[in-house]
């Protein structure tokens, strides 16, 4: 009898333990925790786009991670990398080669990653914080998650974190006022600027530039206006000093380049580290321009969903939101960050006219955001960013290098046909 109750003890407990290890395994976390071990949370954000520490800011991913210990009892690190580009950001997902908690990509790449099933529904229970985001960026106008209906009726994927749009910088001691292309997307294309041009290095970026300066439709453009877009970059290449991402802050705050399409967020980093003579200008082109937001979202194989909609719920505080606005200097979408005087006073500090750029400028030049391009479309892009870079990179030289051997070949054929006639004359 005593057999018999030993027995059904352990029964009972070997299935109350692989109860909890199941519990544990649907929560995402719990069944690490359980242990007393450390959870890692994986993030993969745009470089220089969160408050880190440096310089006596607020390093959110350090009082995450001290939230976590003081409200929900946990050990929490926070890996945090980051990438440069959507394209770089769909490549290393789609590949396996990682797994990440939350990841920040921009709108039209979120409609391809939603289309392709790579994201997770979020579990608004555990964002309240959404409430503080202001209504353009809910609801129908989240334009990147596609159709609403069906099974994905009321379904969300993503939180925004950061929004803006791209305008034109310029170095003042080296572009007048005067210029008569300041305003306009032609002067990224003026000749008078030869390699002081900086160019994006993604292949979006880039042909949209070119597509709004012909004033095309950047989603819908036809295969004609694509190859005419194209044409415009091989144009542009002639000046290019360099095709560029991260790079562009370096390059413009010391002065070694002088016109560049970025983002306005960080015009005003580079405004207010610049080192060079007379100051950095900055522009909306008034053919329109890209407007975009980047939105926090989770992978669907992320390995702690649930943490990293706590994480999601703490980017979407008031004072880590304002931490993150300020450090970054690009529009934030919560209410709660642009009411605030104290963030207010911040900005006009790094610049007189920085909430009209980052909050009130829209209304001065057409925009239109990226939409996620059809297969055939992706494909095309891809194949005439190559074309473009490839030409870019050795066109020129292998026409010039060309002409060197080919130089040196007919003078090695001259100089032998010479010797021979002395020869044959030595012995005629």
């Amino acid at each position: 009898m005593m057999k018999k109750w030993k027995l059904f003890a352990l029964l009972v407990l070997t299935l109350s333990l692989l109860l909890v290890a199941c519990s544990g395994a649907e929560e995402g976390t719990d069944q690490v925790q359980a242990s007393g071990d450390t959870v890692t949370l994986y993030v993969y954000n745009w470089g220089e786009y969160i408050s880190d520490g440096s310089e006596g800011t607020l390093d959110v991913n350090a009082e995450f991670e001290k939230w976590c210990r003081e409200t929900l009892g946990m050990k929490v690190k926070v890996n945090y990398s980051t990438f440069s580009s959507n394209e770089d950001l769909y490549a290393k997902l789609s590949s396996g080669a990682a797994s990440y908690d939350v990841v920040i990509p921009s709108d039209y790449m979120i409609e391809r990653m939603v289309k392709d099933n790579m994201l997770r529904p979020l579990n608004m229970e555990n964002i309240p914080n959404y409430e503080h985001i202001n209504e353009a960026f809910k609801g129908e106008n989240v334009y990147y998650e596609g159709e609403k209906t069906g099974e994905k009726a009321g379904v969300i994927y993503s939180v925004p974190y950061f929004y803006g749009m791209v305008g034109v910088i310029y170095n003042t001691s080296v572009v007048p006022e005067t210029e008569e292309n300041i305003g306009s997307w032609e002067l990224m294309w003026d000749p008078d600027y030869d390699r002081e041009i900086l160019q994006f290095n993604n292949s979006r970026d880039a042909f949209g530039t070119a597509l709004y300066k012909l004033g095309y439709d950047v989603n819908h453009a036809t295969e004609e206006q694509w190859r005419e877009a194209l044409e415009e970059l091989k144009e542009q290449k002639k000046l290019v000093q360099g095709y560029v991402m991260d790079e562009i802050f370096n390059k413009m705050k010391n002065g070694s380049a002088a016109i560049a399409a970025y983002y306005a967020g960080d015009y005003l980093s580079m405004y207010e580290g610049y080192e060079g003579e007379g100051e950095l200008g900055f522009f909306y082109p008034k053919e329109g321009t890209n407007s975009y937001v980047d939105a926090m979202c989770i992978p669907a194989n992320s390995k702690n969903p649930t943490l990293a909609e706590h994480y999601i719920n703490f980017m979407c505080s008031r004072e880590i939101g304002i931490a993150n606005a300020e450090y970054t200097y690009y529009a934030s979408p919560l209410d709660t960050v642009v009411e605030d005087e104290e963030y207010r006073a911040c900005m006009a500090e790094v610049h007189e006219d920085a909430m009209n750029i980052l909050y009130g400028s829209a209304q001065s030049v057409p925009t239109q955001a990226y939409l996620n391009l059809s297969p055939e479309g992706l494909t095309r892009l891809n194949n005439l960013w190559e074309e473009l870079k490839i030409e870019s990179s050795i066109g020129d030289g292998i026409y010039i290098g060309c002409g060197v051997i080919l130089a040196a070949l007919l003078a090695l054929v001259i100089s032998l046909i010479i010797k021979k006639r002395r020869w044959a004359k030595l012995y005629d």
